[in-house]
């Protein structure tokens, strides 16, 4: 058994840990308040994006389809290139083509499983896509916990970024979007997923795959003379300046950052939640590991307290005989 110094000692060194689980716990309150308010406020922005540039997308995919079907052979290409982002219209290498993955991670821990289920999902992502002939997936990895978990793992990194705080958000979805668009232009990319925890509740994230380009599900290219499937219409319409496709090409890296931006604002939420429940957890765990020691403290100093009896006990017993 532990002597008695031994185990006060312990108990000192578990109130002291306790002391700043509680301070951080109580700190990742009330980031997180601020955060959930910055994710209520940027939703609604978000989808009504969304909303505008897929309803475009709708309005001219038929045009734009026909367009680059009666292109010449060097504008054709062009056109399906930029066009395969945006409609889903072909690719090469694959039914997505070339695939580029977006890790959200952090760069502090003591956040729970906020960026250990970031990393196996993106481990299983990799076996779930690569197949015979497919190239290898281009990964963008944000926060030095998932950059450092594909480095042990001899997973080839495209382009890192430091993990997103709240004032440095706005900042890393526009170097992120630059970066993504510049693949987007000079062609070496078909398909953009992102990996990243999805704000539920203080107590609740959820990992979250998304395809942020093409728009619409990935589909073949017609062939010249090859009938062209109807795009849906609302019944309202609009004139569009100086036309739908330069509208809609204008407005792709405008939403791409602002589902960045939103995505980065979940993601931090969700770290801050995370380590609030982690703590939380970590003071009760501390908590009850004081008890039993408490316990066994006492144990032992009765345990002390009646040897030393036993012993006086003996000694007088002994001066009797």
């Amino acid at each position: 058994m532990p002597s008695l110094k031994a185990i006060r000692k312990r108990i000192i060194s578990v109130k002291n840990t306790q002391k700043i689980t509680k301070a951080m716990k109580m700190v990742a309150a009330a980031k997180l308040r601020r955060a959930q308010d910055s994710v209520t406020a940027i939703r609604p922005y978000a989808g009504k994006m969304h909303k505008v540039v897929m309803d475009l997308a709708d309005r001219v995919a038929e045009d734009v389809l026909r367009e680059a079907q009666e292109q010449g052979s060097d504008d054709r290409e062009q056109w399906l290139r930029l066009d395969a982002l945006i409609f889903g219209t072909g690719g090469t290498g694959g039914p997505e083509g070339r695939i580029r993955l977006v890790a959200v991670t952090s760069d502090r821990g003591l956040a729970g499983a906020f960026n250990s289920s970031i990393n196996r999902r993106v481990e299983r992502f990799l076996v779930e896509k690569k197949g015979p002939g497919t190239p290898d997936i281009d990964i963008d990895v944000l926060g030095k916990k998932g950059r450092d978990y594909l480095r042990r793992r001899n997973v080839k990194i495209a382009h890192e970024l430091a993990g997103a705080e709240p004032k440095t958000a706005v900042e890393r979805a526009a170097e992120l979007t630059a970066t993504l668009m510049e693949a987007v232009q000079a062609g070496t990319v078909d398909t953009i997923y992102i990996v990243y925890n999805e704000f539920k509740s203080a107590a609740s994230q959820s990992v979250r795959v998304e395809r942020l380009l093409p728009l619409k599900e990935p589909k073949t290219a017609a062939s010249p003379g090859e009938p062209v499937e109807e795009a849906p219409r609302t019944l309202t319409d609009f004139v569009y300046e100086p036309g739908q496709k330069a509208v809609l090409t204008h407005l792709l890296p405008l939403y791409l950052e602002t589902e960045l931006y939103r995505i980065l604002l979940e993601s931090i939420a969700s770290e801050f939640g995370a380590r609030m429940s982690a703590m939380d957890n970590a003071s009760r765990n501390a908590k009850e590991m004081i008890g039993r020691l408490t316990l066994q403290f006492n144990r032992a100093r009765q345990a002390a307290i009646t040897k030393e009896l036993m012993e006086i006990v003996g000694g007088a017993e002994a001066l009797k005989g």
